[in-house]
């Protein structure tokens, strides 16, 4: 299949390329930034031609309508993801309409094949039980989280319809060949750099590149909707921090601090909002994430895919050796990952 695809130069997005044109497809990329597309894939020798890379947006009707032109499928990974309050009018704005425009465009033309990168995020409450597909859509309380809430509720009223979307359902994405340190592995990086935090709940991972295997099955899948889950399974803080103990030889410095007080820090990063605008996910949003996280499972995306997930401890240690070698940490930092693998 010939694949029009956003989100192409980001993490998800990029490894999703590399594995769709492992399998045989061919790719046209969608993206502001046509020089980042040699940056992200030369490396891993991977050529898209010229005339297969479009410079656009995903809120152009007009660039988008030139990606999907000739296409027989299309993967939206591309969405804004921005914390600071003054942006949250244009997060909604531009989530919203490149849902429209890409995923709404692909259904207008019929295309057999489309595949949408959702998050089991869209589910969770605070004090909820395990996250399933079933469960109702919850509203968000930033603008990111509402503008993939209202995403979800579109994409399933479009499935309901019969259109051939395929979801995934992600939770934190880690993994290796990031070409910017997207939120999971800025956690992780953060765990080695500066210190973690034991607390509630736990810290639930899928590798990038199962998440990019899911995605080539969900392009392949017959026609029809379909919704799938991402995630390793779920590990508490102490279990996270003592694998990266293992992975890494060498003691990962973290304190104590209840899920009560951690969630009151982020009320008071959110006060601190309305006087200094900030990225930085300190808010109460995510520190309801971080220490209330209930777990889910990808069961049946193996049983039904045969997509299996990889073993923590791969993922970390696949992760921390590519933070190391990007020199984003040190040889101290990941111990005896830095060491070179031994010869046969």
């Amino acid at each position: 299949m010939r694949v029009m695809v956003t989100g192409g130069t980001g993490f998800a997005g990029s490894h999703s390329v590399r594995a769709f044109v492992s399998a045989g497809h061919s790719v046209r990329l969608l993206v502001r930034d046509p020089a980042k597309v040699r940056r992200v894939f030369d490396p891993h020798g991977i050529g898209i031609p010229e005339a297969d890379v479009i410079a656009g947006d995903i809120t152009d009707a007009d660039s988008v309508e030139r990606a999907m032109a000739g296409c027989d499928a299309v993967f939206h990974g591309a969405a804004l993801v921005e914390m600071k309050r003054k942006m949250a009018a244009k997060v909604l704005a531009t989530n919203r309409r490149g849902v429209e425009l890409v995923v709404g465009g692909a259904v207008k033309r019929g295309l057999p094949s489309i595949v949408y990168v959702s998050s089991m995020s869209v589910f969770f409450v605070p004090g909820c039980g395990p996250l399933h597909l079933d469960m109702p859509i919850a509203p968000g309380t930033t603008a990111y989280a509402q503008s993939k809430a209202e995403a979800e509720h579109t994409i399933r009223r479009w499935q309901a319809e019969g259109a051939p979307i395929r979801a995934s359902y992600p939770t934190g994405i880690i993994g290796p060949d990031d070409p910017g340190l997207s939120e999971a592995n800025q956690a992780v990086y953060t765990f080695l750099k500066q210190t973690g935090v034991n607390t509630s709940s736990g810290f639930q991972i899928v590798d990038v590149r199962d998440l990019a295997a899911l995605h080539v099955a969900l392009l392949e899948l017959p026609s029809g909707p379909h919704r799938y889950a991402a995630a390793g399974p779920m590990h508490t803080w102490p279990e996270t921090y003592r694998i990266l103990d293992d992975v890494t030889g060498k003691w990962i410095w973290r304190f104590p601090m209840p899920g009560p007080l951690f969630r009151a820090l982020g009320t008071v990063g959110d006060w601190i909002k309305h006087v200094y605008d900030f990225s930085f996910p300190l808010s109460r949003d995510a520190m309801e994430f971080a220490t209330r996280w209930p777990g889910t499972s990808a069961e049946r995306t193996t049983r039904e895919l045969g997509i299996p997930f990889r073993d923590a401890h791969a993922t970390y240690a696949d992760t921390l050796r590519w933070l190391y070698e990007a020199g984003h940490l040190s040889a101290r930092q990941v111990g005896k990952l830095a060491a070179p693998p031994a010869r046969a």
